[in-house]
């Protein structure tokens, strides 16, 4: 009997940590980091971001919503300890924009004590990497 109670309370704390794992997620931000190879911030921009986040693709819309970009998820991991708080997903994107070639995207989210940090590395452009604080990270709704 006390298996059968401790194997239902790790299934029911394994479904509650991964809750957003699958789901439409949402992040906002207002500054945008533009860093170098290194991890060594070359410009910072003032605008506010949205980040939309679903099974099949991921949008990413700045302020400037002409340079908005749509990409196709072709992989992803995700482990979260606390929702949108504490974890780490990754996700694998091809970014394709009408007249250029395809773009291989490295997406990881990572929350360590309630902060939230986002940070895109595309394969064809090694020295450059984008990364935004997210203000805020949730279910879509």
């Amino acid at each position: 009997m006390r298996k059968i109670i401790a194997v239902v309370l790790v299934l029911a704390c394994g479904k509650v940590s991964f809750a957003q794992c699958g789901k439409a997620v949402i992040l906002t931000s207002s500054k945008t980091e533009y860093l170098d190879g290194a991890n060594t911030v070359q410009r910072t921009v003032d605008e506010k971001s949205t980040i939309e986040i679903n099974k099949t693709e991921i949008i990413i819309t700045p302020s400037n919503v002409e340079r908005k970009m749509t990409g196709i998820i072709k992989a992803d991991s995700c482990n979260w300890t606390k929702s949108f708080k504490d974890g780490k997903s990754v996700i694998k994107a091809e970014f394709v924009k009408e007249g250029e070639d395809a773009r291989n995207a490295t997406i990881t989210i990572e929350g360590k004590e309630g902060k939230v940090i986002f940070l895109m590395e595309v394969a064809e452009m090694p020295d450059r990497k984008i990364r935004v604080l997210a203000e805020t990270f949730e279910e879509k709704k």
